[in-house]
């Protein structure tokens, strides 16, 4: 919230460990300096512009992509969701943290 609204402590700095794209899902992960704090940034790019921004602390994110698993039969929809990214907590961060899935 503070940083936000301009009267952040100016030590805690948001520095990217890894950035991956999937389409127009960009994802980017970091710690704090102590890392005991982790954060997964998603943003969808249209246009080369950032359209919308999801933001999660302290959180295990695994990203799954929706798909068929066979071409040939439409008559059968099913569903297959290969995990194609997933969190790398530190060690310090607390083991409890809660997992989420972000489908693209």
């Amino acid at each position: 919230m503070r940083l936000l609204t301009g009267e952040h402590d100016s030590s805690f700095r948001f520095v990217p460990h890894s950035i991956s794209a999937f389409g127009s899902t960009v994802l980017a992960e970091g710690f704090d300096q102590s890392r005991s704090i982790a954060w997964v940034h998603a943003w969808t790019v249209t246009n080369g512009i950032i359209t919308q921004v999801r933001e999660y602390f302290n959180t295990s994110l695994t990203v799954t992509r929706f798909g068929k698993t066979d071409q040939s039969d439409c008559s059968i929809a099913s569903l297959h969701c290969p995990s194609v990214w997933q969190s790398s907590l530190p060690d310090r961060v607390g083991k409890s943290v809660p997992g989420l899935v972000l489908a693209i």
